[in-house]
């Protein structure tokens, strides 16, 4: 690693990492040494470090120009990932591109060419065709979740973006689950192979079937979710038409949720996560989408309301809990009159509910309009709801700042006095709006 950037332990230490998992280290000893590497691993082990962690002993401080190139199939992962190095406090610069967003912005923000452009494919395209980048300098590339960058379709993009790449000297795929074939235009010429699929073996997944009849499954649903309390889990769906029936069932038992689905505006789909991580919401109703690639805390359950339509869905899904060696357990709803597919095995079934109650959740998630564009830093948040606000260390929630706004998790309790206190307060030099989502 070049002298000039922060050391691993530097790094670590800002993201309050004790050390990398096993998984992570090798990846980390591989990608180094190899110029083209797989890495398998499940959903939620850290597949993102593993190769951020390397890409620093190829970044030069000195070359202005992308260096390297982070490909994607999600916006939400291009957002999770740039928010993952943002936190590493490197010094070097990432900006993310992807469909949604303005693409004036986009131009806006590339003016200062980044040392690392991490985006979707066609957003990545686009500026590639338009030749607003030099792609010469471009050395590392990472195709990340490469199975699903695939599976949605990305591979005519991905072709033309590769072919932009003169120059790479290592080549990344990742993947959650096994790459059956890797198209011969990556020229991934005898990659080292990485695989730690088998881990997922070990974590500590219980499967359970709620069984119903078809009149009762939404109210079979309100019971499970107050059997299970205030813990935090998601509730997939295939279709987006059956989360709006969900949402309004749940808001019919006054149950607060969050939905997540591909039929949302970009804008919708990331204030619901960004509740959902601070536990402003203690249950997501979502498609696959929500899956894989999503940065979210670790589950405590998840139900299929829906049953998937293949064994690749049902492990993604069950991969949102039960991460690891950590404990989950997944609920599989099973109409009484039907089998379940033949790749639901080991089930066990539920037969009695209890009821703990669906309390309140305690935060609740407040908008600021001002972010780091208008310097403004966490520091400088958590100071105006401490001193102005009054709230202590331990009512003050996760707050998450972006380019242009910022968001941060206040007791429910507290939140219409915080905003009659602080809402056209001053941060640094911008008056911010505060209101509640």
């Amino acid at each position: 690693m070049a002298n000039n950037i922060k050391s691993q332990r530097d790094i670590l230490d800002k993201l309050n990492i004790e050390e990398l998992n096993s998984m992570q280290k090798e990846a980390n000893k591989i990608i180094v040494k190899n110029e083209n590497t797989i890495v398998l691993s499940p959903t939620g082990t850290g597949k993102t470090l593993s190769f951020l962690m390397p890409l620093f002993s190829v970044l030069d401080p000195k070359v202005d120009g992308i260096q390297a190139l982070i490909v994607v199939p999600s916006r939400e992962l291009a957002i999770q990932i740039e928010q993952v190095f943002r936190h590493m406090g490197t010094g070097f610069k990432l900006n993310a591109v992807y469909g949604g967003r303005s693409k004036s912005k986009d131009r806006m923000e590339l003016k200062h060419i980044p040392s690392v452009l991490i985006g979707t494919p066609g957003r990545i395209l686009d500026h590639f065709t338009d030749e607003r980048m030099d792609t010469n300098t471009v050395k590392y590339l990472v195709l990340d979740e490469f199975d699903k960058i695939l599976e949605v379709g990305f591979e005519e993009e991905l072709s033309q973006i590769l072919g932009f790449l003169p120059n790479l000297e290592k080549r990344i795929l990742t993947s959650a689950t096994n790459i059956e074939k890797v198209p011969s235009f990556v020229k991934l010429k005898e990659p080292k192979i990485l695989n730690y699929l088998d881990a997922g073996s070990k974590s500590k997944l219980d499967l359970k079937v709620v069984e119903y009849v078809k009149s009762q499954k939404a109210d079979i649903l309100v019971d499970l979710l107050k059997h299970l309390g205030n813990q935090n889990g998601i509730v997939f769906c295939n279709f987006k038409a059956t989360i709006e029936e969900v949402s309004s069932l749940l808001e019919e038992n006054n149950v607060e949720h969050s939905c997540f689905s591909g039929g949302m505006e970009q804008i919708e789909r990331e204030r619901s996560l960004i509740k959902f991580r601070n536990g402003s919401t203690h249950v997501m109703v979502a498609t696959d989408l929500a899956a894989r690639g999503l940065d979210i805390p670790e589950l405590s359950y998840i139900i299929h309301y829906e049953l998937p339509h293949a064994y690749e869905e049902f492990t993604h899904r069950n991969g949102r809990t039960a991460r690891v060696s950590a404990n989950g357990t997944s609920y599989v709803l099973k109409d009484k009159d039907r089998s379940l597919p033949d790749f639901i095995k080991n089930t066990t079934l539920l037969k009695q509910f209890k009821n703990a109650g669906l309390a309140k959740p305690y935060h609740t998630t407040l908008f600021i309009s001002g972010g780091r564009k208008d310097k403004i830093s966490k520091g400088d948040i958590a100071g105006l709801f401490m001193k102005i606000g009054g709230l202590s260390s331990d009512e003050l929630g996760l707050i998450e700042l972006k380019q242009d706004c910022a968001f941060v998790a206040v007791p429910l309790k507290k939140a219409d006095q915080l905003i009659k206190k602080l809402n056209n307060s001053h941060l640094k030099k911008k008056k911010v709006r505060i209101y509640g989502i």
